[in-house]
Formats: structure tokens, C-alpha cells, sequence
């Protein structure tokens, strides 16, 4: 569980964040891909310019959502099941996380703090985590 605190400072930072989205993506996806080059095939067929849009928008969401997660665990758990069929394995979400903090300190310099980036690193994890247990109950399934 977040704390409030956690929860304030994502806040914080995503407002920071925002109004750099397309860099903040650009940045994300040279990253992952720079952790892990077998991960462009999952993106073969992407428009990147979209896909980094959807990805800010989805985080913009989580974040505005911080304070409901009740209401946002169903949406992250559709995610986790979509990705089942992207082909996104177990493994794939913590080059997604190293992605995500590298590019917050990337984009948010000195005013992203050890303070910050832990909530960053709790929020991700969380959510994450609601997504691969909706993943493997899918692959259950």
C-alpha cells in the first residue's frame, strides 16, 4: 500500500512531468530498449509517437488515481490481461520499471529526490504487481 506521502510526491512529480510527455516517453523507450533489445519486437508494428502517447496518458490516469485504487485495480488488471497477448513475460516488468525510474531522473534532474524516486519505485511496483497476477490468472485460464 502507498502512503500518503508516496502517493503526494508521485503527484508532485508527474505535474513535472507532464508538460515533457513526448521527451519523457521518447526517453522511456530508448531505455527499455537499451536494458532489453528483444523487446522491440513487441513493438514491430507501433506507431511510437502513439505508443509513447498512451503510455503517458495511462500514467497520467494512475496517477490522478492514486487516491481510488479500488476503482483503478479492475483497469490495471484489464491492462496485465491485454499483455498476455502482446507477449509481455514476467521478467518484462522490471526492465519496465528500471525504464520508468531511469527516465524520471533523466527528465526531473535534481528535482526528482531519493524520497521521490522510491515512491515512484512503490507506485510501479504495485501496479505492476496487479498486473502480472491478472497475467498468470489469464494464462491459467
Amino acid at each position: 500500500m502507498l502512503t500518503d506521502r508516496q502517493r503526494a510526491l508521485v503527484r508532485e512529480t508527474w505535474a513535472l512531468v507532464a508538460p515533457i510527455a513526448p521527451t519523457a516517453a521518447s526517453l522511456f523507450y530508448t531505455r527499455l530498449f537499451e536494458l532489453d533489445p528483444s523487446l522491440r519486437r513487441l513493438f514491430a508494428h507501433a506507431d511510437m509517437d502513439e505508443q509513447g502517447k498512451k503510455l503517458m496518458q495511462t500514467l497520467a490516469v494512475a496517477v490522478a488515481s492514486l487516491d481510488r485504487l479500488d476503482a483503478l485495480v479492475p483497469a490495471v488488471e484489464a491492462l496485465g490481461r491485454r499483455h498476455v497477448g502482446y507477449g509481455v513475460r514476467d521478467e518484462h516488468y522490471g526492465t519496465v520499471g528500471a525504464a520508468l525510474l531511469w527516465t524520471l531522473e533523466q527528465g526531473l534532474g535534481d528535482t526528482l529526490t531519493a524520497e521521490g524516486l522510491e515512491a515512484w519505485a512503490a507506485t510501479y511496483g504495485l501496479l505492476a504487481g496487479v498486473m502480472q497476477r491478472a497475467s498468470a490468472q489469464a494464462k491459467a485460464a
